[in-house]
């Protein structure tokens, strides 16, 4: 009998019916987990504002780790916390810098790990920006040779893929030109092509000490309320050479990528930055809201809006579920 109308619910009607034409699925594979690595020795300290990440001395790396690995997590991205910080930011480019000697030492331990980079100077610098400062200016092309110089040593160090995440103009190009001369023409280049000028970050600049000490961002990350300029920076990235293209952060800009996943043939990253770990860490341990359906939903949310990677601290957690399911 014809009601004159479709039965939808047909397809819904048991678990293994919903699981036969879902359409979308998140895997260990998808996710990337950040480490914050410090200088020191037998340093584990939660991050304050965001409960279950830790900062690590190198020496007890070792123990978070062996949890990644046991998990079938296979990629990391790795952000340096240094003692040492001047106007130039030389310990991101310094040889024996933490991240040089954190990714040199994963890659020796623990090959099966890819070792991503974040390659910046906002965690380097006495002034806390991402590039050299002159008369309260952030200056574009003096700062692009210090970030061809990180991504090399970084890349020397054995990094894997290299993630500029400065948002200064040409720095894909400056990299890529920088990796090559260095006959480092293999390694790919992971651009945060999209950085929006975010309220979401406040809890990594606690994590990552990278407050700016003076202004702010704006002038060099993009206006949360521009789509088009997005699709403007994507292409640069594109054009001058990135291997991917990255959104960040991931949940406030689903729409942005689905555009770039619909305009540009790369892998697509999304970012799930630490305001957005955070107020669900804060509503969960109020017991507001289900942790795990609402992690889940989220980060399915964003492979849904085209991401094919996902930097999230959610990523162990993340591993569990979908092993116990």
């Amino acid at each position: 009998m014809n009601n004159g109308f479709q039965r939808h619910r047909r397809l819904r009607r048991s678990e293994s019916m919903r699981a036969l034409v879902r359409e979308t699925v998140l895997r260990k594979e998808d996710l990337i987990y950040p480490l914050f690595i410090v200088e020191g020795e037998n340093v584990k300290q939660e991050v304050g504002s965001m409960p279950g990440v830790y900062h690590y001395s190198l020496d007890r790396l070792h123990e978070e780790l062996e949890e990644i690995v046991g998990l079938g997590i296979q990629s990391i991205i790795v952000f340096g916390v240094p003692q040492h910080k001047d106007e130039k930011g030389s310990s991101a480019y310094a040889d024996d810098g933490i991240v040089q000697k954190s990714i040199t030492y994963v890659k020796e331990n623990y090959p099966q790990l890819t070792v991503i980079a974040d390659t910046c100077l906002c965690q380097y610098t006495d002034h806390g920006h991402c590039g050299v400062i002159h008369d309260g200016d952030v200056l574009n092309d003096e700062s692009l040779a210090l970030l061809a110089e990180t991504a090399v040593s970084q890349a020397k160090a054995g990094a894997d893929i290299i993630a500029p995440s400065n948002m200064m103009d040409g720095f894909v190009a400056a990299i890529r030109a920088g990796l090559d001369e260095a006959g480092y023409q293999d390694i790919p280049i992971m651009s945060y092509a999209v950085k929006y000028a975010s309220s979401f970050y406040g809890p990594f600049r606690d994590a990552a000490h990278s407050s700016p000490q003076f202004g702010d961002r704006k002038t060099y990350q993009m206006d949360p309320s521009n789509r088009m300029e997005a699709i403007r920076e994507a292409q640069s990235d594109y054009e001058e050479g990135a291997d991917f293209l990255m959104v960040k952060p991931a949940l406030a800009y689903l729409d942005i990528m689905r555009e770039l996943k619909d305009r540009f043939p790369l892998p697509l990253v999304a970012y799930n930055v630490s305001g957005e770990y955070s107020m669900i860490k804060a509503a969960a341990l109020n017991g507001w809201v289900d942790e795990q359906a609402i992690v889940m939903e989220k980060l399915t949310s964003m492979k849904r809006a085209g991401a094919d990677l996902i930097i999230t601290y959610f990523a162990k957690d993340a591993a569990r579920y979908i092993g116990e399911n």
